[in-house]
């Protein structure tokens, strides 16, 4: 059932993983989408699909320079802004480029959004916000300190938009993500997501490498949740619904053990040897959040949020394309 329909919608970040799958489906509904994209981590192929699609146009800006946000949201009705910076390790790395783009890129385009009449604007949040709280599952107000640069700039996201609702009458909605993943999530590069870097390591027969002793857990988030999440955010009629935040998760948690079995499983019915692949374990990542679980009963009460696919499901789909992807990107070398 089309949620989005016959709107202007602008994706900020949509040639990433998370954008460009929402793009797909606002695509499908007789929608015009723009989509800003600096491709910093974003792919261009990720958009290929629809270059020739009139209802679709694409903006080369960053979010940094507050003409290109401007630009991106000239006669818009929704903004669902994805661009970020992600990675806490990265943060730690460098967080003067994490708190630009994610605290001074978020703010232009609040102000760009709030300049053009831009009422609804659905926001990428995170559950690093949750920071060092030992609250299990985790609930939207209660909140600890932060444990990464990263966490910083999101939590900061809030703040800026709790300010800009009250103070511009704007309608703004936050979207903790819980560790997404699905198709198109890059498994490259230094700053890879875990089930993507586990599956390419154990395609390629080498031991996929966790970091502690594997008993960390997450709440692995299929990204059709995700863009479920953002089309009811953007579209819900509700006072007590708008103007805070959600958790976007499946309130389930699985530890880093129990994925690489799971992979391995899936993994195996298309080559039997990965079942041998053994694991390694190195020691805890700085930043790293020991376990994650969402409570997800505010979004499903005020959003009528219910994830489409719990954790397993979510996983065989993104085995499936990581697959497909993988043996497609060997045969052109």
């Amino acid at each position: 059932m089309a949620i989005i329909k016959n709107k202007t919608v602008l994706v900020t970040g949509g040639a990433g993983f998370i954008g460009s799958n929402i793009i797909d489906r606002l695509l499908t509904q007789e929608n015009k989408v723009v989509c800003l994209d600096n491709f910093s981590t974003g792919k261009k192929e990720n958009l290929a699909h629809h270059s020739a699609n009139p209802d679709f146009r694409l903006i080369e800006g960053d979010i940094r320079n507050i003409e290109s946000c401007h630009t991106a949201v000239k006669g818009v009705d929704i903004v669902l802004h994805q661009a970020a910076l992600g990675s806490v390790p990265r943060s730690i790395n460098d967080p003067i480029t994490t708190n630009e783009v994610n605290v001074s890129g978020f703010l232009n385009m609040l102000v760009a959004a709030r300049d053009a009449g831009v009422k609804r604007f659905v926001y990428a949040a995170s559950s690093s916000t949750y920071g060092d709280s030992q609250e299990l599952p985790k609930v939207e107000d209660i909140i600890g300190q932060p444990l990464s640069p990263y966490a910083v700039t999101k939590y900061v996201n809030e703040l800026y938009a709790s300010v800009f609702a009250r103070t511009y009458n704007m309608q703004l909605i936050g979207l903790r993500y819980f560790n997404v993943f699905g198709p198109r999530q890059d498994p490259n590069g230094a700053y890879a997501a875990v089930i993507p870097l586990f599956v390419k390591a154990l395609i390629s027969k080498q031991s996929p490498k966790i970091n502690g002793d594997g008993s960390y857990s997450r709440d692995f988030t299929y990204v059709d949740n995700v863009i479920q999440a953002n089309e009811k955010a953007a579209t819900i009629d509700h006072p007590e619904a708008v103007n805070t935040v959600y958790n976007v998760a499946c309130g389930e948690r699985t530890s880093l053990n129990e994925l690489i079995l799971l992979l391995k499983e899936f993994l195996s019915q298309y080559d039997g040897a990965i079942a041998q692949v053994e694991t390694q374990y190195g020691p805890v990542r700085a930043g790293d959040v020991p376990h994650s679980l969402a409570a997800i009963d505010k979004a499903t009460r005020l959003l009528n949020y219910q994830p489409t696919h719990l954790f397993k499901e979510g996983l065989q789909e993104a085995i499936s394309w990581y697959w497909n992807s993988f043996n497609e990107a060997s045969s052109n070398y």
